[in-house]
């Protein structure tokens, strides 16, 4: 059922007002908590990335302003934003990450990529500032994300959305481990876009979701199998579910039985059944991305996404959960970029795996001071 359908048959049903305003009061306490205890020292507008004299946020390009006004609104670019840390395992990622968004964002397919922010939630400037366009700000308090970063992520973007000047009417949400293999148009309209992933499931976990979505509000179908990223969505749609993204994200993870049930996809939950209480439906995007191993053809896709890793035999055979003979898995880089000219994959291997390598293979190449690990 595409999003506006799914709507529709939401709107038939009676709205839980009184719901509302439990979430709405539960957010504000957690919130006013959260801004306790960070005020004073934050990096936002009057913290390190204020201090250190830079524009935190890339602006729309001049270009495409004017080419946007020229064409009477028919343009419509999104602000790609992504969270990160500044731990190596991060940094190298999002170096990656950045300069296959500019060369997208250079070909004449790209007008829609707007401008380029790394939110960077560790509260202090790290080594990248002067090459990739950051916003710096807090992480939660010690303890409160309870060992799980990106419980840090809903937090990052409230503060990011309530200080930053964004000038695009639309936000990309991405990830360090996103790669642009196309330059990607803005696949939303009035509805955010938005991939489906097989391991979000609502249906599967009806009776945890109803704590944070009662059956007022409808079937647990209204939830979408989604996570924040990758999402194509309207700025004020994100201003607007961020705050309950951040609340339902930290209710979840102090639940024990939740936490139990969603395990590391904890947060991407939580922004699913947050804007599910806001109302909102996404377009579900199967060409949004790709995941390599499992998916082995390019296809239309725009990003992939290298979470997974990717273990072969010489003979180009798969052997996923025991390292291969031939291996790439972003988890053996933790501490240190991986090295420039990375073995391609051996005969056999699936033409997203080769691309993949391919891509970051040139990427490293062109990258300054890669092999200084910064």
């Amino acid at each position: 059922m595409n999003a506006a359908a799914r709507k529709a048959a939401a709107a038939a049903r009676l709205p839980a007002a009184v719901l509302v305003v439990v979430a709405v009061g539960a957010f504000l306490i957690s919130y006013n908590l959260l801004a306790i205890v960070l005020r004073g020292g934050g990096a936002g507008e009057g913290g390190a990335a204020a201090g250190a004299g830079r524009d935190p946020v890339v602006a729309m390009p001049g270009w495409m302003r004017a080419a946007g006004s020229a064409g009477g609104g028919r343009r419509r670019p999104f602000h790609v934003a992504l969270t990160a840390t500044d731990a190596a395992y991060s940094r190298w990622q999002c170096r990656v990450m950045y300069y296959w968004y500019k060369r997208m964002q250079a070909r004449p397919e790209g007008a829609d990529m707007g401008g380029f922010t790394r939110v960077l939630h560790s509260g202090k400037p790290d080594a990248l500032m002067d090459e990739i366009p950051t916003f710096v700000v807090d992480p939660l308090p010690a303890g409160k994300d309870h060992g799980y970063v990106v419980l840090n992520r809903p937090w990052a973007f409230v503060q990011w959305l309530e200080k930053a000047k964004i000038e695009e009417e639309y936000i990309l949400m991405a990830e360090p481990d996103h790669i642009f293999v196309r330059p990607l148009p803005n696949l939303a309209r009035d509805d955010p876009a938005a991939f489906p992933f097989f391991y979000i499931t609502p249906s599967e976990h009806e009776s945890v979701l109803r704590k944070y979505y009662p059956k007022e509000r409808g079937p647990v179908t209204n939830i979408d199998p989604i996570g924040n990223s990758p999402v194509i969505i309207k700025k004020t749609q994100l201003e607007k579910i961020a705050p309950t993204w951040m609340n339902v994200s930290i209710q979840m993870k102090e639940d024990q039985e939740t936490d139990k049930a969603f395990g590391w996809v904890l947060e991407m939950y939580a922004y699913a059944v947050a804007s599910a209480l806001h109302g909102v439906q996404h377009i579900l995007r199967k060409d949004f991305m790709i995941q390599p191993p499992f998916d082995t053809k390019l296809g239309n896709t725009f990003i992939i996404h290298f979470t997974y890793g990717c273990d072969y035999t010489l003979k180009g055979v798969l052997t996923y959960g025991k390292i291969g003979e031939w291996r790439f898995d972003k988890r053996a880089y933790q501490d240190r970029p991986p090295p420039r000219n990375l073995t391609l994959p051996p005969p056999g291997v699936p033409e997203s795996v080769v691309t993949l390598v391919k891509m970051v293979n040139e990427a490293t190449a062109n990258l300054p001071g890669w092999d200084d690990g910064r």
